[in-house]
């Protein structure tokens, strides 16, 4: 064939946790199994409190609902093949099936950490200029900063993934991973990819670290404002409302960051898989988990929301039986 010997891949093979043995594969489904529920149960929540109690409809509580959104996408995307490559061996994945879970990861990736950034200006906001707040962080601001924060995954994702699937592929199509990465599909591509590894290394710096910029200047400026409050109440109020998206962003930067930016000489494809499933499974499960415990605006709205809902289905009850009686 002209441009060398290869082949056109039809298919690509998840090679996942299968050098581990059945057991263990087993017992993985049944643990990642409990973890994606308890994802989708608790971002779930998040959504229906934030949205259906008015004393959560602020701006900080308006970008916990698009994290949470940005979230449930996120395991979608990755955690259901993953499932069914551990319990059915169903390993197999479409060329454009590889591609199409590779942009979505790519377009909530790069969209978390703008949205991060956000809501960390929001913080400062909130924190530093706090009799401006409401006029700053205004309904269309908020829409604005979070459209923003959503955009630039779309040319980031389709530049990145329609590039790297325009090589021809040859050999073995196994993918060493639990979903469709781009280094590890990188590896199949049997052609010169010196140019892209350029762009996907210059990209990946921006993507993470002009946001976490953003984020170590916003918190610099809370510092400041948080060390001038005299009472040490008010510091702790300042700081408590922070402390939630402080952790989530520790989280995802560390394992983004340790996934990403580690010397190949220390990066086996083990290791990588294991720090991915801290920022694409584990990460999603314990943010809900975070904001619920340390926050109790939330606790007391999941509270009057349950209250709600038993209340009139007690009502509901109440009102069938005295019509059949």
């Amino acid at each position: 064939m002209a441009g060398g010997n290869w082949t056109r891949v039809s298919e690509f093979t998840l090679m996942s946790f299968s050098s581990l043995p059945t057991e263990i594969q087993s017992l993985l489904f049944l643990v990642f199994l409990i973890i994606y529920l308890v994802t989708l149960m608790g971002n779930g929540l998040i959504l229906l409190v934030t949205w259906a109690d008015p004393v959560l409809h602020s701006p900080m509580y308006f970008f916990l609902r698009n994290l949470s959104f940005l979230e449930i996408g996120f395991n979608l995307v990755i955690v259901p093949k993953m499932l069914a490559t551990l319990v059915a061996q169903d390993t197999t994945i479409s060329f454009l099936g590889c591609a199409t879970q590779m942009y979505f990861v790519f377009f909530f990736g790069v969209s978390e950490c703008f949205l991060l950034a956000t809501m960390a200006y929001d913080r400062y906001v909130a924190i530093c200029s706090p009799l401006h707040y409401p006029v700053i962080m205004s309904t269309r601001t908020c829409a604005k900063l979070a459209a923003a924060s959503w955009f630039p995954g779309v040319p980031i994702a389709t530049m990145q993934t329609t590039w790297l699937f325009s090589f021809p592929f040859c050999g073995t199509n196994k993918v060493n991973h639990f979903f469709c990465d781009s280094p590890p599909v990188l590896r199949l591509v049997c052609a010169d990819t010196a140019l892209f590894e350029v762009y996907a290394i210059v990209g990946t710096i921006l993507v993470i670290m002009l946001p976490c910029l953003l984020i170590l200047c916003s918190y610099t400026h809370i510092a400041a404002a948080i060390l001038k409050i005299p009472s040490a109440k008010g510091k702790h109020k300042a700081f408590s409302t922070c402390s939630s998206h402080l952790l989530v962003v520790s989280l995802f930067y560390v394992s983004s960051s340790l996934t990403y930016f580690r010397p190949k000489s220390n990066n086996s494809p083990e290791s990588k898989k294991v720090l991915s499933l801290s920022y694409t499974v584990v990460t999603p499960m314990l943010n809900p988990i975070i904001y619920s415990l340390r926050n109790n605006e939330v606790k007391n709205a999941l509270g009057r929301t349950f209250h709600k809902v038993l209340g009139g289905r007690n009502y509901r009850n109440s009102t069938a039986i005295l019509r059949h009686n």
